[in-house]
């Protein structure tokens, strides 16, 4: 599949997403070509990109340590990212009691996806990824985002 093609099997202009920390190191920091797909349907309107603040720090943290820290990211570009492409919910979202992760760190992303209603959930981390099953039949769709170029274009 090209990068210029965009699957998207249900996504409409208000298709809100969640997005973790990985899938936005990918975009932001790694420049992933795998990630420009997702990138292009959000720049384009297509999916809405919620977050929180705690997700936005969370990055801060991340990217202030380890490998990330050496590819020596573009910190003024990834706020304006934030900024312009992601809409921030204040509102502390409901604990999602019938969706658990092994990793605290990353219930944050669950809890959002669930209690906003977003359509997506794009991780790479094991953890939410093994959630992907249950989470379908509370409506949410949690997948990687080369799983999500795989998909077949809508006809």
């Amino acid at each position: 599949m090209s990068s210029s093609t965009i699957p998207d099997a249900v996504a409409l202009p208000d298709c809100a997403i969640v997005i973790d920390t990985q899938v936005v190191m990918d975009w932001l920091v790694f420049k992933d070509p795998m990630v420009a797909p997702l990138v292009q349907a959000i720049t384009a309107g297509r999916f809405k990109w919620i977050g929180r603040p705690a997700m936005l720090d969370e990055l801060r943290h991340v990217l202030a340590r380890g490998i990330a820290a050496s590819y020596g990211p573009d910190l003024d570009l990834i706020e304006e990212a934030f900024a312009q492409q992601c809409t921030m919910i204040a509102a502390e979202p409901l604990p999602a009691l019938r969706l658990l992760c092994r990793d605290k760190d990353d219930q944050k992303f669950i809890d959002l996806a669930l209690s906003a209603g977003a359509s997506w959930l794009f991780s790479r981390d094991r953890a939410v990824l093994a959630l992907a099953r249950r989470a379908r039949v509370l409506g949410l769709k949690i997948i990687t985002p080369a799983g999500w170029n795989k998909l077949p274009a809508p006809k």
